[in-house]
């Protein structure tokens, strides 16, 4: 007979181990708080065309004064693709391992979306859309064409500048949206501007063109208005959830898209010109905005990394100022990133030009701002011609020979001066409030195309400076090529140059992809699109060097 002190041990000792059994259980039945706590999808609210022509109006009317702020600080969120069961490919690299894939793209405002998402999701729906006669097929050009569509597939992160969101041009796409719903991806999008230019809006009224051409001007103008909603800015997609998102209006105003592009053509000026060449060129040229540079900033759970977060920071400097202005913005860029732990990604259209803006055509500049130049080139051209949009093809000397597509270069002043100098020893010498620092290694087996230098395992090189990102319609040798898109790493690194630190989660083997842009009929956007792989552990040193050999 078991006596009643017996019984009350069995059940104590019973009671220790049914307790966290039953603990253990409810949790696995039970989502993690962290898992329901993200956003599904969330959105600030966007203008009517009404109230479109009120921003317009200077000053904006008080009433949409508190929205405009709202929409411009407030980003997009959308984790339906995770709530659909999406999950990161990883690709699992010989040389690597498993990896996180980057891309950075300046898609030129969507312009060719159907063919952007189709070389994203559809390798053989593109394959078809290539122009034969510019790619061969077996050619080595076609078989590059396919290693690219192979890495821009595999990619779990894309940092795209320039999507529209319902604007004529891009026949009114919501362009974030749609590449979302097409890779299955997460995805953020901040508001840079709304546009509210007359032409844009469908308002101008093109008084100093000949009568007979006015209204078939005035009716290609024309747009849906229960359509326009007249956003323009950056995004991110990703593969991983969001977990947190901001956006973040940088208070370095190096140029007022509203005030100064709108005093091009003010009436004062019309008053004294007499040549409408001049005023039609400047009212294509203009673009009359609401807004300004901004940061978007986002922060994914990544559970491969020690912290389970990766932040992800989408710059996308002004143009239209000088470098040091370019120069400000990052400053309070880093400002704002300096106390994020763990790794970092920035990446982004920097426009590094070395001057203000960059060179154009005329078909490009119509496609642009009107979404076509069929039309413009029929009908607009002859208000143009002899006025042009021009660059010096000798400006610069020895300062453009030595610095062309290298913007990392020294500064020597009055001989080789390179203004955009001092943008990348700000990044280089930024130390982040953990201590680590930006990745500017650059190793010959950690390297694309084995090449050595500053940045090249993050930003592909090429034999003199780095491969090109941005390429205007009409080039003169190498001028009007430049390397204006970036990808920077914050890995688990004290020293960004020392090749002996740690190499986990680093940037390696970065490449330019311009073959698979300029395989279309229609190049899919003025910029081509970049990547690099991180890897979650710490690469094999001799498969590195074995891989590349056999390369």
């Amino acid at each position: 007979m078991i006596s009643f002190r017996t019984v009350v041990i069995l059940l104590l000792l019973l009671s220790t181990f049914v307790d966290p059994v039953l603990s253990f259980q409810r949790r696995r039945r039970q989502p993690t708080p962290e898992k329901t706590e993200l956003v599904k999808f969330s959105a600030p609210e966007i203008f009517t065309y009404e109230e479109l022509l009120k921003l317009a109006e200077d000053p904006i009317p008080q009433n949409l004064k508190a929205k405009l702020d709202k929409l411009l600080s407030t980003p997009f969120v959308s984790n339906e693709a995770y709530f659909q069961g999406a999950k990161p490919i990883q690709p699992n690299l010989p040389q690597l391992g498993s990896s996180l894939r980057i891309v950075m793209w300046n898609i030129e405002r969507g312009l060719n979306l159907d063919d952007i998402i189709a070389v994203f999701t559809n390798k053989e729906a593109f394959l078809k859309k290539i122009d034969t006669n510019k790619v061969k097929p077996e050619s080595s050009e076609y078989r590059k064409v396919l290693e690219e569509i192979e890495v821009l597939q595999s990619a779990d992160l894309l940092i795209l500048n320039e999507l529209d969101w319902g604007i004529k041009r891009s026949k009114y796409k919501e362009v974030v949206k749609e590449l979302g719903q097409a890779t299955n991806m997460n995805w953020a999008y901040g508001v840079e501007f709304i546009e509210i230019d007359p032409i844009n809006l469908g308002t101008e009224t093109f008084e100093e063109v000949l009568p007979e051409d006015r209204e078939a001007m005035k009716a290609a103008i024309a747009v849906d208005k229960s359509l326009y909603k007249g956003l323009h800015g950056t995004a991110i997609l990703s593969r991983y959830p969001i977990r947190e998102a901001k956006l973040q209006p940088l208070k370095t105003k190096a140029f007022d898209w509203y005030k100064e592009q709108k005093a091009k053509v003010s009436l004062p000026e019309k008053g004294k010109r007499q040549v409408s060449e001049k005023i039609f060129l400047e009212k294509i040229q203009r673009e009359v905005r609401r807004g300004g540079r901004t940061l978007l900033t986002v922060t994914l759970d990544v559970d491969e990394l020690p912290e389970k977060k990766l932040t992800v920071v989408a710059p996308h400097l002004e143009n239209n100022c000088k470098p040091a202005c370019r120069q400000q913005q990052m400053d309070e860029i880093l400002g704002y990133i300096k106390n994020v732990t763990g790794p970092v990604v920035m990446a982004g259209d920097l426009n590094t030009t070395f001057r203000d803006g960059t060179p154009t055509s005329f078909k490009r500049e119509f496609t642009r701002r009107l979404g076509s130049s069929e039309f413009w080139t029929g009908q607009g051209i002859k208000y143009v011609t002899g006025v042009g949009l021009v660059f010096d093809v000798l400006k610069g000397g020895i300062s453009f020979i030595k610095n062309h597509n290298d913007p990392t270069v020294k500064h020597v002043p009055v001989v080789a001066p390179n203004p955009e100098e001092k943008l990348f020893k700000k990044l280089e010498d930024f130390r982040f409030a953990d201590n680590y620092r930006f990745d500017f290694r650059g190793d010959k087996d950690r390297s694309f195309n084995e090449l050595e230098g500053t940045l090249a395992n993050s930003n592909e090189r090429a034999s003199k400076g780095f491969a090109v990102t941005f390429e205007v319609e009409r080039t003169v040798g190498p001028v009007g090529k430049l390397k204006l898109d970036w990808i920077f790493v914050k890995p688990y690194i004290t020293d960004p140059r020392n090749s002996e630190d740690y190499y986990r989660f680093a940037p390696h083997f970065a490449r330019t992809m311009e073959e698979i842009n300029y395989s279309v009929a229609d190049r899919m956007s003025d910029h081509n699109p970049i990547s690099v792989d991180l890897p979650f552990k710490e690469p094999d040193v001799e498969k590195l060097k074995n891989t590349q050999a056999r390369r």
